[in-house]
């Protein structure tokens, strides 16, 4: 869905120009209002409401309080985009709910104000933990969160967080005090490092104990960052922005280094390295697993009669109707080349010819429009092994092997052993 933006400012030409950027490097879409007065009739005239606000503090009917004190009172966060700027107004400033401030001086703060406009967005699904056994300390830092569209828990001690975090596995980033009753920040940082490492969680230490120190055995104990008390909200908050961007970039980078480029199935080396834990578990009797083989038919004739670019189109489209004909818990994978191999989690044995049979005659069936008024149709062969074998390894080879001989058996079949 489409989020709307209020860009409040009385030159229209930096309007313009924050709007057209706003819209060429996200997905909203921005109103823009000269006056206060044009501003109330925009708010009135949007019963969706508007996702956050940009304020310039100087209008023409308006000066800076009025301004910030009448968006605020229609429940819209507020982003201040101002000329003016001193030590007094910074104060002033951060004395309301605003999400940031941000001083004009030339193209890159617009830049930077369609970034932020970005962060706030995804700062939506993103869980952050607070856990401060001070009453006070805790509301501040999870009303500070919330203005940023954080999705905030607050724990009052570490057996709580560490209960909260066994409730919520997607939290992504902890602030923690150091002082608290029952449980320090030191040992509550260890104990979550038992289960998290640095790049799945961020935890980011606090404490009004500035020395060097304490922060060294934060960040020892675990800790991404420390910080002091008293400190500047700014300063927390960039902080927090950093950790939660690195975080998001490993995520990045982690799908990257587990999903094949081309059909977006799981690569090889994730295969093995997830399918030996179920193959383990498997071992133990604690789940059934299957493992297929599979091989598109004569797929070299396919590249070298269409080219290798319509050869990279079946392969995705054979990956699609893998994707959407199993389970979400079966591991689809592309194996190398023409190849994909299938862990199929608890599937009962008497179903298991039946779904790959009928993953075989859907394949069959598919047409595929590879130039213009010109379909193809193409077939696989495929090998499946329902028992445990010695090794994760061996069970991939047993597939292998009954898929070489639906091979030799004139192709387009299914052998389950």
């Amino acid at each position: 869905m489409t989020e709307k933006i209020l860009i409040l400012e009385d030159s229209p030409s930096i309007a313009t120009l924050i709007k057209d950027k706003i819209s060429k490097n996200s997905f909203f879409t921005a109103d823009i209002a000269l006056s206060l007065d044009e501003a109330k009739g925009k708010i009135a005239g949007n019963p969706k409401g508007y996702f956050l606000a940009v304020l310039d503090l100087n209008l023409s009917d308006a000066q800076y309080d009025e301004i910030v004190d009448y968006i605020l009172s229609m429940n819209i966060a507020p982003i201040i985009f101002t000329s003016e700027y001193n030590d007094e107004m910074r104060e002033w400033i951060m004395s309301k709910d605003i999400i940031d401030y941000i001083v004009k001086r030339d193209d890159q703060s617009i830049d930077y104000l369609v970034y932020l406009i970005d962060r706030v967005y995804k700062n939506q699904f993103v869980k952050v933990m607070v856990v401060d056994d001070s009453n006070i300390s805790r509301k501040y830092l999870v009303d500070m969160l919330k203005i940023q569209k954080f999705t905030v828990l607050e724990a009052k001690n570490g057996f709580e967080a560490l209960s909260l975090l066994a409730k919520n596995k997607d939290i992504k980033l902890i602030l923690t005090d150091y002082m608290m009753d029952k449980m320090d920040g030191f040992e509550l940082t260890r104990k979550i490092r038992r289960y998290y490492s640095l790049k799945q969680l961020a935890i980011i230490g606090i404490s009004a104990y500035g020395s060097g120190q304490l922060s060294v055995r934060f960040l020892k104990s675990g800790a991404n960052d420390f910080i002091t008390k008293p400190f500047l909200e700014e300063e927390l908050l960039l902080r927090i922005r950093q950790n939660i961007e690195i975080s998001e970039q490993l995520d990045i980078y982690q799908r990257l280094s587990q999903i094949d480029y081309l059909t977006q199935l799981y690569n090889r080396y994730f295969f093995f390295e997830i399918g030996k834990k179920f193959f383990e578990n498997a071992k133990r009797k604690n789940m059934d697993i299957t493992i297929a083989m599979l091989d598109i038919d004569h797929f070299k004739l396919i590249n070298d009669n269409y080219g290798h670019d319509k050869g990279d189109m079946v392969l995705k489209h054979i990956a699609q109707i893998l994707l959407k004909s199993l389970r979400a818990a079966d591991i689809v994978s592309r194996y190398g080349g023409e190849e994909f191999c299938i862990l199929a989690i608890n599937m009962k044995r008497e179903s298991v010819f039946q779904v790959f049979e009928k993953i075989r005659l859907h394949i069959e069936q598919s047409k595929l429009e590879l130039e213009e008024n010109h379909e193809i149709s193409v077939t696989v062969s495929i090998g499946v092994v329902t028992e445990i074998f010695d090794s994760f390894e061996e069970s991939i080879k047993s597939a292998d092997e009954l898929l070489y001989k639906a091979k030799k058996q004139g192709r387009n079949c299914v052998i389950v052993a």
